[in-house]
């Protein structure tokens, strides 16, 4: 993820903050622009986007905002009170409950993550034209987590600590995440608009393999006798090896993560130039590498291997298990190739 400043006086402020804390301006996220702003209240709870260049127009919160959950922006007098990424939610937990709002307010964060990610690749999140469905998300307690029809449900439990790791011990994952779970899931709903509806099903499954064998079959004798002994030269995860649309699912989850953190690390390089730990560029010029407009898969992956290196190496440094411990086979390149051609195909179709 890219580094924002406030508009007001250009300090530093994340994506989550809903203050400033030099001027202490109120901000939010405008995701139209992808960009925080600050902010100056204006009538009837609306606010005026305040710094050189920005809009007259007035915005409001999103009404999740009363919550705790939400700092994303909508134009005001949008006829949902709810913002790009709310608006995709069909079903909140039951605030009632405790833990609830805890839960929903982790869930919140990752999935604003995810929809940043979407939003920067300029993906679709209505399937409707392609006859698919539309990006939804529940999130609900006592659920299995999971797709069908562009609905991406999550048991909220997972969004306890505790639950998480014991889940992923039970399973055997080495990683497992709010985020990694959307990303995850949101591949197989992609999957339904770059490969099915737009005619790719010759080329995933010369990569992939055929989708069209029993799914449900193919995940019982998964979860019964375990992955092939060799998946580890084949597949990203011992999942991914259950049946091609998982292996997807997980290969497009890797993407997203090898995308964001390649940004995010290109965004951050300048604390440590500051800090001396690295030679300044030259000329003091900034790396105009936009990793979610890459060409070619490879000048990611070129900047992700070392990236995690050094992520790993720190980890050990502190005591902690390697951050991340994948190995990227030659199959998975070119699995990871697959996901960047459609990615890539869709972005340069023309909008609308």
């Amino acid at each position: 993820m890219r580094n924002f400043t406030c508009t007001s006086c250009g300090n530093e402020v994340f994506f989550e903050n809903l203050t400033c804390l030099q001027c202490d301006h109120a901000v939010g996220f405008d995701p139209a622009r992808s960009k925080m702003v600050a902010l100056e209240a204006a009538e009837d709870s609306s606010w005026r986007a305040i710094g050189a260049g920005e809009p007259s127009g007035l915005v409001c919160y999103c009404d999740n905002y009363q919550y705790d959950v939400c700092n994303w922006l909508r134009p005001a007098g949008a006829p949902s009170g709810l913002c790009l990424a709310c608006g995709l939610n069909r079903t909140i937990p039951n605030l009632a409950e405790p833990g609830s709002l805890t839960a929903w307010r982790n869930l919140e964060l990752a999935k604003k993550r995810l929809i940043y990610s979407l939003s920067r690749f300029r993906l679709p999140m209505d399937g409707s034209k392609w006859n698919k469905g539309r990006l939804a998300f529940d999130f609900v307690r006592n659920a299995t987590t999971g797709h069908l029809n562009g609905v991406i449900t999550v048991d909220i439990t997972e969004a306890d600590t505790v639950e998480r790791v014991r889940q992923r011990e039970y399973f055997g994952e080495s990683y497992r995440s709010l985020l990694g779970h959307l990303r995850h899931e949101s591949g197989h709903f992609y999957w339904t608009i770059l490969v099915e509806a737009s005619g790719h099903l010759d080329g995933f499954r010369a990569v992939f393999g055929d989708e069209r064998q029993d799914y449900g079959a193919a995940l019982a004798n998964y979860h019964i006798n375990g992955p092939a002994v060799d998946w580890q030269n084949q597949f990203i995860t011992a999942y991914a090896s259950s049946h091609p649309w998982e292996d997807w699912a997980e290969t497009w989850a890797l993407y997203l993560h090898i995308v964001d953190g390649v940004d995010t690390a290109n965004a951050e390089a300048h604390r440590l130039r500051a800090a001396g730990m690295v030679p300044p560029a030259p000329g003091g010029a900034k790396s105009g590498f936009d990793a979610y407009r890459a060409t070619r898969v490879d000048t990611l992956i070129d900047r992700w291997l070392p990236l995690m290196v050094a992520m790993n190496s720190l980890c050990r440094s502190m005591g902690h298990e390697d951050f991340y411990s994948f190995v990227i086979p030659p199959p998975v390149d070119a699995k990871l190739a697959f996901v960047h051609r459609m990615v890539r195909k869709f972005a340069a179709q023309p909008a609308g």
